[in-house]
């Protein structure tokens, strides 16, 4: 298979890893850094005509089955419709999906009308701190889920918060159809470059069904990711970076209880679980991929935009609610996310 990595960053390096570590020789590589270019060329072995400046040189020229897109948002839709349009066959993009609902769009038509499988790298499906937790909530013993609250630190709306928003869809299985945020004033340097900027602060979701997520990463918060998932008959505690998971839930014979007895007779628990990581769960979505099924698709990478956007609205108008059944979202609402 022909296959090529355009973006060799820090998260293009670990795509770089996972393709090894799934024996799919790296065909071609591309990035506008050339010490980029050199260092990942000279350690995966690839020839010096293979190593392009231009990524759209790349695709024009290798015309890869196979791309992995990891250059920063601003690229992501050129490059997605470019390779859709030169016969490549499969796409895994990195997320945030793209700056704007409107390069999303465009990059789910341009992938759907030429038979391209697009996956976008929300991995949330396939990492054991929520599998877990999943199944642990569907339980007859659990009895379903409240609510979610994630407590991290200074992570971004966008580099980070979007997976969140992909998890509560995946617990849910229904998407978020309120959006309430507010944002902090100060904003911190951007390691990608100053054109780059993230919020930090905090968002409120709910589903139609009245299932809600709350989740806090303000600038003043330098530490942890830690979720909690409140359910009818418990509550799971996960410490994602030290791969802890706790939980307390009402013995059986008190689970038909009303809830506002909420000091029943309950059993704790913990387990390990494995920490949270890149590499792993992104060689299975792109394995995922390979296979042609249950990938996080374009249309997810999309639902999680799209519930970003409405976030920076409601911060502009004080935190008011946003209804997603209600106020169409503007398209080219754009942000200037890496």
């Amino acid at each position: 298979m022909i296959t090529a990595i355009v973006g060799l960053g820090r998260m293009g390096m670990r795509h770089a890893s996972v393709l090894e570590q799934c024996h799919l020789p790296i065909t071609a590589i591309s990035d506008i850094n050339r010490d980029a270019c050199e260092t990942a060329g000279n350690n995966y072995g690839i020839p010096e005509e293979r190593r392009f400046m231009s990524a759209i040189e790349l695709i024009d020229q290798i015309r890869p089955e196979l791309l992995i897109v990891a250059t920063t948002a601003p690229g992501h839709c050129e490059l997605v419709v470019r390779a859709a349009r030169n016969g490549t066959k499969m796409i895994l993009c990195e997320k945030p999906m793209a700056t704007n609902l409107r390069d999303c769009e465009t990059m789910i038509s341009a992938c759907n009308s030429t038979g391209v499988k697009l996956a976008i790298n929300h991995q949330m499906r396939f990492m054991e701190q929520y599998t877990i937790p999943k199944s642990m909530i569907e339980s007859e013993a659990f009895g379903g889920l409240g609510s979610v609250i994630v407590s991290a630190g200074n992570f971004g709306m966008a580099m980070n918060g979007t997976h969140y928003f992909e998890m509560f869809r995946y617990l849910c299985g229904e998407d978020s159809v309120k959006v309430s945020a507010w944002f902090s004033k100060d904003e911190l340097a951007n390691p990608r470059g100053p054109q780059f900027r993230d919020a930090s602060g905090s968002i409120r979701l709910e589903t139609s069904s009245g299932k809600r997520f709350y989740m806090d990463c303000s600038h003043d918060q330098g530490h942890g990711m830690n979720v909690t998932y409140n359910c009818r008959n418990g509550r799971i505690s996960v410490d994602e970076l030290a791969g802890n998971l706790s939980f307390v839930v009402r013995k059986g014979e008190y689970r038909g209880e009303s809830t506002t007895r909420y000091g029943m007779p309950y059993e704790t628990g913990s387990k390990t679980i494995t920490p949270a990581d890149a590499v792993a769960p992104t060689r299975s979505v792109l394995e995922a991929l390979l296979k042609g099924s249950d990938y996080p698709t374009g249309e997810h990478g999309l639902l999680a935009m799209k519930l970003l956007v409405a976030a920076h609205l409601s911060n502009e108008r004080g935190g008011a609610t946003i209804d997603l059944r209600e106020e169409p979202i503007s398209r080219d609402y754009t942000l200037p996310i890496a």
